[in-house]
């Protein structure tokens, strides 16, 4: 009999009235709630950080500076940018990743420390699909595949037919082993199946010396960086590494669309919020930067960076980010490239 009754009545507290038990548990999980969204309604109620997991001055460091204005202004508080670089973005980004869920200490992240790290790297102490989620798509950089014009070569179709012939003998450039230069030419080794000899520098600087000068046949690099020895005659872009066309480069046609689909590979910028951050706190964060990137004046930065607003949503970035993971997890194997 007992049974039956505690069966029907629920596990919960009960409270007896004239009209019968009323069931308080709805009442006590709103006293646990009530703190937490309160908390939510007065959120942000101090200077939120934006930790650039490198130094100060590159890329994404600049992508950081040209939103936090327009964060401090929507969201009427100081939002500042921290830079904590070291270990190739590592250090920074498992520090957010550790940090209290509250709102007020944010990543940026790029495809250095949210696919290259975790997947080339066996030493991590982050996971991006476990310790964070995402604002939308920040920004975008496209690249180009470049050669020298002594190449004899003027589409991609004519490179990978001039590759198979002479398998292992063309060079490629890159700003070192795992970079994203490096990382865009094996992608395109594999999917075109051909190969080349991978020769790293020390930074993208000396590899555009290299192929300016014709030590080297070919090299990946963006296009903000390449564009004015592209226009100048000194380098010849066969195509872009994005599926759309780069606005810089509006008349070089994507790998894409010469012939090698599914090609796609870009250097983005995304907010990441430490996971267990309330539900309120982390759309507010994504409504807040979808509205600074729509601004003109945000645009206008990011294009003399190189960089354009592709538009997506949180979601069609994280699903991006998840077939980048899986994909690169692929290559390793193929390649056995490692980091360390």
């Amino acid at each position: 009999m007992e049974n039956r009754v505690a069966k029907k009545m629920g596990s919960g507290p009960h409270f007896r009235t004239r009209a019968g038990n009323v069931d308080l548990t709805p009442f006590f999980a709103m006293l646990l709630l009530a703190p937490a969204i309160a908390y939510c309604q007065g959120y942000p109620s101090k200077p939120i950080r934006i930790v650039v997991p490198f130094v100060p001055g590159g890329n994404i460091d600049i992508t950081a500076r040209a939103i936090a204005p327009g964060l401090t202004e929507l969201l009427g508080q100081p939002v500042i940018v921290e830079n904590r670089g070291g270990a190739g973005g590592r250090i920074g980004s498992a520090q957010v990743a550790k940090s209290l869920p509250d709102g007020y200490t944010l990543l940026l992240g790029a495809p250095g420390t949210l696919v290259t790290n975790p997947v080339f790297n066996d030493d991590i102490e982050y996971q991006p699909l476990r310790d964070f989620v995402y604002t939308s798509r920040i920004s975008l950089v496209s690249s180009a595949l470049i050669v020298h014009p002594s190449m004899p070569v003027r589409s991609v179709k004519e490179l990978i037919a001039f590759a198979k012939a002479r398998p292992g003998e063309l060079l490629m450039a890159s700003a070192g082993q795992g970079s994203g230069t490096h990382l865009m030419g094996e992608l395109f080794q594999s999917m075109a199946r051909v190969k080349f000899t991978h020769v790293p520098y020390k930074g993208g600087a000396a590899a555009s010396i290299a192929i300016l000068s014709g030590q080297v046949h070919l090299a990946f690099d963006q296009v903000s960086s390449c564009g004015p020895s592209i226009k100048a005659g000194r380098l010849r872009a066969l195509a872009v590494t994005t599926p759309q066309r780069s606005k810089l480069l509006p008349e070089i046609p994507t790998i894409d669309e010469s012939g090698l689909h599914g090609y796609d590979y870009s250097t983005w910028t995304t907010l990441g919020i430490p996971a267990a951050t309330p539900k309120e706190v982390v759309q507010k964060l994504r409504d807040a930067v979808d509205a600074v990137i729509a601004q003109p004046r945000t645009r206008g930065a990011f294009e003399k960076l190189g960089a354009e607003v592709v538009p997506n949503s949180a979601e069609e970035f994280t699903r991006r980010l998840q077939q980048d993971l899986a994909r690169w997890g692929r290559i390793r194997k193929e390649t056995g490239i490692k980091i360390d």
